[in-house]
């Protein structure tokens, strides 16, 4: 029988639950990334992955500048030696002080956050007042979670214009919630974020403001590459996901996070329990949370802490200790729950890849 791509030929060297990645198929996802967006308008989001070993092979191809979630994920970016980074999340509270001892630490990487409340901005160019940091205007496209709407735009530019110690990069915009599958339905929703965004860019431009425009997600990614006028900043396509695959074939990346489990009981007649449980695989979204190839009929009965019971007509062909493997439904955050992931190439477990920036801890 002819060995499927993400299976490997020396299980007993991985001790499971585990986080399998397969680094050349990482590899064909950032090029094609690159393909769809060029170089010079790409700008991946690390909060897929956070792991210094995936910075390192998309800036040996090209990338330069990356967005991230956490100040240890800016801090992974800069030791890797990413000449631009964006931390997309307001600094608040101790965050603003953190950032700028990365800042000083690193001098050779530029450094910029997202702001959508004066308060912060405020805060920023005070703490930043001998050197001004480069922020960017959140602008809420319609997700409602952060950013400043439209309309209250002008009043944060106003702000901004009396304060030394920032400087506006352009405007920052997120469409997290656009999930459409088809294209055609999706591209709608794109327009109507983009119309929103072009207006924030030229109340920028009009205010005598730099007026660059950071934006979008996965699903959104094609469209603003093809305006050539924004910075892309897909973070899934890294890795891509069993979710994202039944959604966006149109995308056209390929899965490169599998997930390693172990039979560990058979509780009932058709019945198997995995050693995969809630801190071992995201379950934020309702069930399935992971699709077994393996074991394609499996339906989830019951999800706790450790364990992942399935029921499956082929419970029989199973016993316990057997290894099989789950394709996660949401790669982002089940690669939060491992501090390392084990490289998968030629069919072999082979290497560890750690995953840096999982704790939000700096070493500054």
């Amino acid at each position: 029988m002819n060995q499927e791509w993400y299976q490997i030929r020396n299980p007993e060297s991985v001790a499971t639950p585990a986080l399998l990645v397969y680094p050349r198929r990482v590899r064909t996802n950032i090029d094609r990334m690159i393909r769809v967006a060029g170089l010079e308008h790409l700008r991946p989001h690390v909060k897929t992955h956070k792991m210094p070993a995936i910075v390192e092979i998309s800036i040996q191809l090209g990338i330069k500048k990356f967005k991230c979630a956490t100040v240890a994920e800016a801090e992974m970016l800069a030791a890797c030696g990413a000449e631009d980074v964006l931390l997309a999340y307001q600094p608040v509270g101790p965050n603003q002080s953190r950032l700028k001892s990365l800042v000083e630490k690193f001098p050779r990487t530029t450094f910029s956050t997202i702001v959508d409340c004066a308060l912060v901005m405020e805060q920023l160019s005070e703490l930043f007042r001998y050197d001004p940091l480069s922020v960017w205007i959140d602008l809420d496209c319609g997700m409602h979670r952060s950013g400043v709407e439209l309309a209250d735009f002008s009043k944060l530019l106003k702000r901004a214009k009396i304060l030394t110690g920032i400087k506006i990069a352009g405007v920052h915009a997120y469409d997290g919630h656009i999930h459409e599958p088809d294209v055609e339905k999706r591209r709608v929703l794109y327009e109507e974020v983009f119309s929103l965004i072009q207006k924030a860019r030229q109340e920028l431009s009009d205010g005598g403001f730099a007026s660059q425009i950071v934006a979008g997600g996965t699903p959104t990614f094609p469209f603003h590459a093809a305006s050539k006028t924004v910075d892309c900043s897909p973070g899934t396509p890294v890795l891509w996901d069993h979710g994202y695959q039944n959604k966006y074939p149109d995308l056209g990346y390929e899965i490169a996070a599998v997930l390693a489990t172990r039979v560990v009981g058979k509780p009932k007649p058709n019945w198997l329990c995995l050693d995969l449980g809630h801190k071992s695989v995201a379950a934020e979204n309702p069930q399935p949370r992971v699709f077994l190839p393996e074991i394609p009929d499996a339906t989830a009965v019951m999800h706790s802490e450790e364990h992942l019971v399935v029921e499956t007509a082929r419970a029989d062909d199973w016993k316990v200790g057997d290894m099989t493997y789950a394709f996660p439904r949401h790669i982002c955050p089940s690669c939060a729950l491992y501090s390392e992931a084990v490289t998968v190439e030629g069919g072999l477990a082979s290497g560890v890849w750690k995953v840096a920036a999982r704790e939000r801890k700096i070493t500054v």
